[in-house]
């Protein structure tokens, strides 16, 4: 049987749909708010083919779209998450109307700001994460307090607070004025709130944290609340492995609700 008469796992097609990543795809199966023709969908190992209609939480799914992905300046006072059970403002809720379904390439927490990468594919979301990418991520970082220039470049070889280990941190100093200092620092994989974390190990504040760059993908000029889509040819010259992909399964068409 080949990958077309076969068709395509569900949960890797509700992630290029940009529903969800593959991993959370297959949780909301566990939780049965997915159905394929009507039928409720019990394993992550069914295929979705040509023609089929897929819906979550009673809605239809569109078929997976070219794969696009955006530059967006978050400000600080957004939660990146689809919905908050605290009632927070959203990344999401304050996208343009008219953008597709996207969600995000890792997160930036609720204090947090600068660039943050959404793409209406869940399985490029999951590959921009991954690690071994060996992709930089680096900060603009304000910090109150004495910065010890020597503890901050030792972060390079790793270290430990509260018991918790974190992996290489390229820390240097910018400017200093009074107690308050701005660093820049650069890390390719990082825990929930790490440089906070880290930071407060040293005795250091952190009271404005921006996220500069990306790997490849700056933050560049962008404002506030600005969003920019990163071209064709750039995403193809950035991410070739990443873009190539089958042709994408369709469906009979239905109605999108909003």
């Amino acid at each position: 049987m080949t990958q077309e008469t076969r068709g395509e796992r569900i949960a890797k097609w509700l992630a290029r749909s940009g529903v969800a990543s593959r991993r959370d795809a297959e949780r909301m199966i566990e939780e049965n708010r997915i159905r394929l023709n009507g039928q409720p969908v019990t394993h992550p190992a069914t295929f979705v083919t040509n023609g089929d209609i897929v819906q979550v939480d009673g809605e239809p799914v569109s078929a997976p779209e070219r794969t696009r992905l955006w530059r967006y300046h978050k400000p600080d006072g957004l939660v990146t998450t689809h919905k908050d059970p605290e009632g927070r403002p959203t990344v999401f809720a304050s996208l343009p109307e008219g953008m597709p379904r996207v969600i995000s390439v890792g997160r930036l927490d609720l204090n947090s700001e600068g660039l943050l990468l959404l793409t209406n594919d869940g399985e490029l979301a999951r590959r921009l994460e991954l690690p071994s990418n060996g992709w930089l991520r680096r900060y603009r970082v304000r910090v109150f307090g004495v910065v010890d220039e020597e503890r901050l470049a030792s972060l390079a070889q790793g270290s430990v607070f509260d018991g918790v280990r974190y992996g290489s941190i390229h820390a240097v100093l910018d400017s200093r004025k009074g107690d308050n200092a701005w660093l820049t620092v650069s890390l390719k994989e990082g825990k929930n709130r790490e440089i906070r974390k880290v930071m407060a190990g040293m005795n250091l504040h952190v009271s404005r944290l921006i996220r500069t760059s990306y790997g490849p993908f700056q933050l560049g000029t962008l404002q506030r609340r600005e969003l920019e889509e990163v071209s064709p040819r750039v995403l193809r010259d950035q991410l070739p492995k990443a873009t190539e992909k089958a042709p994408p399964a369709r469906r009979a068409p239905a109605k999108q609700a909003d």
